[in-house]
């Protein structure tokens, strides 16, 4: 097999060799079969910051130093194994594909085990007039394409999986214009500009992908007990809901791009209004790429009362409320 290329190529030049050459670039679609914000949500843009800092192409940081394409991610693991489509972005020709690693998240086999393979399962396409898009951390034995093959905007690749370095199901997205990385959403930007270069994304779909906000809710429900981390990672946490027997009620809700001194908060309340459970975090240290925050409360009584349970996310930013969330849940009245 020729050469693949890495994942973890560090650009610091985010541009392309001329403005003409750039727009001859089929507007893209977007890689994933997904309703972005809903069904699948965007962990991580390209990093312009050609320092050991950070900096998205809105001044952010909803990124990580050297990464060098878009991080599509689904919500959990049970997501992933129903099956996420990738899609050609664009029509080109398959150059480059890798198929046969395990999905696994790196923080189980370690770096060492991924070492040159560290996009995983994925493929190359080329577009013509110096133009690439990369695919990688796709499922094992998803892909449908091998090199030679011409496909066409939006064919299927493969599935969203969980191979080389990456510890959460997603597709790692990169753009390239003669071996240089652009980024899809502001193609051109100047060096210094927020929310500034040209979008590449199609028009049907750009309002959609370019106004993505800078913090989404990607899990939020109820469990039984009190929950981990790792257990919404997997989506094992679904499979525990309260019933009126339950030993406690918990409520809990995941966000992804969380910034310094953002305060959060969680509401749990029975049928009748009344607060089951509240938790009021502390300001963040530091900006998140994720964090969880429950609330819960142990039964106290013989069962809990019937009627619809209703859970309250806040998020405060500066002093002023963003989001405001709310989810809910029902005991059903015994048999």
């Amino acid at each position: 097999m020729r050469a693949f290329v890495s994942v973890l190529v560090v650009c610091s030049v985010i541009t392309c060799a001329s403005v003409a050459r750039c727009s001859e670039l089929q507007q893209l679609a977007w890689p994933v079969a997904c309703e972005l914000g809903t069904t699948c949500f965007i962990q991580n843009y390209v990093d312009y910051d050609p320092s050991d800092k950070t900096l998205d192409f809105r001044c952010g940081h909803r990124t990580y130093d050297g990464h060098d394409g878009t991080d599509i991610r689904l919500p959990d693991l049970d997501v992933q194994r129903k099956g996420g489509e990738v899609v050609a972005a664009a029509s080109g020709r398959v150059t480059h594909v890798r198929d046969g690693m395990d999905d696994v998240s790196v923080k189980v086999v370690g770096k060492a085990a991924i070492t040159g393979r560290e996009c995983g399962n994925g493929a190359v396409v080329e577009h013509g007039d110096g133009w690439s898009t990369q695919y990688c951390h796709m499922a094992k034995g998803s892909l449908r394409v091998k090199p030679g093959d011409s496909v066409r905007t939006g064919q299927a690749l493969g599935l969203v999986g969980l191979s080389g370095n990456t510890e959460f199901p997603h597709l790692h997205f990169t753009v390239r214009h003669d071996g240089k990385i652009v980024d899809p959403f502001a193609e051109g930007a100047a060096k210094g500009e927020c929310d500034s270069g040209r979008s590449l994304w199609q028009p049907t779909q750009g309002a959609a992908v370019s106004n993505t906000p800078s913090t989404d809710i990607i899990n939020a429900g109820f469990a039984d007990r009190a929950v981990t981390m790792d257990e919404i990672e997997t989506g094992e946490v679904k499979r525990s809901l309260p019933g009126a027997q339950s030993a406690a009620i918990v409520a809990y809700v995941r966000a992804i791009g969380l910034l310094a001194d953002d305060e959060q908060a969680l509401d749990l309340r029975s049928p009748e209004g009344q607060v089951v459970a509240e938790y009021r975090a502390p300001k963040l240290p530091r900006d998140q790429a994720q964090y969880f925050i429950s609330a819960g409360r142990k039964r106290a009584d013989a069962a809990w009362p019937p009627g619809t349970y209703t859970a309250t996310y806040m998020l405060r930013r500066n002093g002023v409320e963003i989001e405001r969330t709310a989810f809910i849940m029902v005991i059903e009245e015994p048999r």
